[in-house]
């Protein structure tokens, strides 16, 4: 048997019960630097063993690839003391 509750009604309608209400979370200010540094961390990583396995067979090739790989893991890095030193808003 289904309860047709109207949009305004309260679930709870015992205030007393000593139940709260869920709240929402702030959201976090530096969220999008996060997902960046994590970002560019891995896929700076990837790259940079991507090509240290590529320098087996090909050396050129494969410090070509693995050069910028290192930067940008290195990059990320790097953000992470950025971000430690932003205020936490």
């Amino acid at each position: 048997m289904a309860i047709n509750n109207p949009p305004d009604s309260n679930p709870n309608p015992n205030p007393s019960s000593g139940s709260t209400p869920p709240v929402a979370k702030p959201p976090k200010p530096h969220a999008r630097l996060e997902k960046w540094i994590w970002i560019l961390i891995y896929g700076g990583l990837f790259v940079f063993i991507l090509g240290i396995a590529t320098a087996r067979t090909d050396a050129t090739l494969g410090w070509t690839i693995a050069t910028p790989g290192g930067i940008v893991a290195l990059v990320g890095f790097a953000l992470i003391y950025v971000r430690s030193r932003l205020p936490n808003k």
